[in-house]
């Protein structure tokens, strides 16, 4: 069933609202056919909260469709009060809490913010360690430290370098690098000379000629580097010297920041 009009969606958490955001948005996915309205509360830690949240969501049904409700409250509280909402509850936490409780003949520790916050301080500094090297290792700013670089991503200019690199870094601790391809290099079908030493840590990326210049010009309308035949050059150049050393690649031209990165993630086998 498909409708025009916007159901409300409520993504509630008692941290940041990202694994509720995430997960439900996934499963919004497979209805495409609906419009949302899409609302994320965050940092609901105490029953009052809860229980204003309440109050907005039983406003919205009063107004309108019953409104969609993802939760991952951790508290056993603040969930009850919750499921008490007018609108359709999907508890992404308490569903699997009991099973997993009985499973591992432990409970759980009730305590929010664990996905996203600090709860492993190591493991928290590793990724913005890792932000830093993407940052500095933008577009081949840097040479310094190459050799840290756990996958260095090479494509032309506008293919998703830098979205991907941050992605890793920032979602996975991974350290990435990213650098240009450029006419030289197709002239030669070589690599820059100071990724040579790192062959085995490179990945490529391609797209399709339209789509690249379609971003590139947004850029740099009307211009050569924009243009379709300019485009379609560097692609095909850039999947021979792909091809050449060995390096393996993906099209990014239909793929999302984080499909991108899970594929980079196993073809390369890197783990955080």
């Amino acid at each position: 069933m498909t409708t025009d009009a916007l159901r409300p969606v409520y993504f509630l958490s008692d941290s940041t609202g990202i694994t509720a955001e995430t997960l439900g948005n996934t499963l919004l996915t497979q209805f495409p056919g609906n419009n949302f309205d899409r609302i994320t509360i965050p940092f609901i830690t105490t029953v009052e909260q809860a229980r204003s949240v309440v109050k907005v969501i039983d406003g919205a049904a009063a107004a309108g469709p019953a409104p969609l409700v993802f939760s991952t409250a951790v508290s056993s509280e603040i969930r009850q009060t919750l499921s008490a909402c007018k609108g359709t509850i999907v508890d992404l936490i308490g569903t699997y809490v009991e099973q997993l409780e009985q499973a591992l003949g432990s409970h759980a520790s009730g305590e929010p913010g664990r996905a996203h916050g600090l709860g492993n301080a190591a493991r928290y500094q590793s990724r913005m360690a890792a932000v830093e090297y993407a940052m500095e290792h933008d577009d081949g700013q840097s040479l310094r430290a190459l050799e840290k670089a756990q996958v260095i991503l090479v494509a032309p200019s506008r293919c998703g370098k830098t979205p991907t690199t941050m992605y890793l870094a920032l979602q996975h601790g991974i350290f990435a690098a990213n650098f240009p391809l450029v006419e030289e290099d197709f002239a030669r079908e070589g690599l820059p000379k100071s990724l040579k030493p790192f062959v085995s840590k490179c990945f490529g990326l391609t797209t399709n000629p339209l789509r690249l210049s379609q971003v590139r010009a947004e850029r740099r309308r009307g211009s050569s580097y924009a243009s379709l035949r300019q485009c379609g050059f560097e692609l095909r150049s850039a999947e021979r010297l792909y091809e050449f050393h060995g390096i393996p690649y993906l099209n990014s031209a239909s793929v999302s920041v984080e499909e991108m990165a899970a594929t980079i993630l196993q073809k390369m086998n890197l783990k955080h």
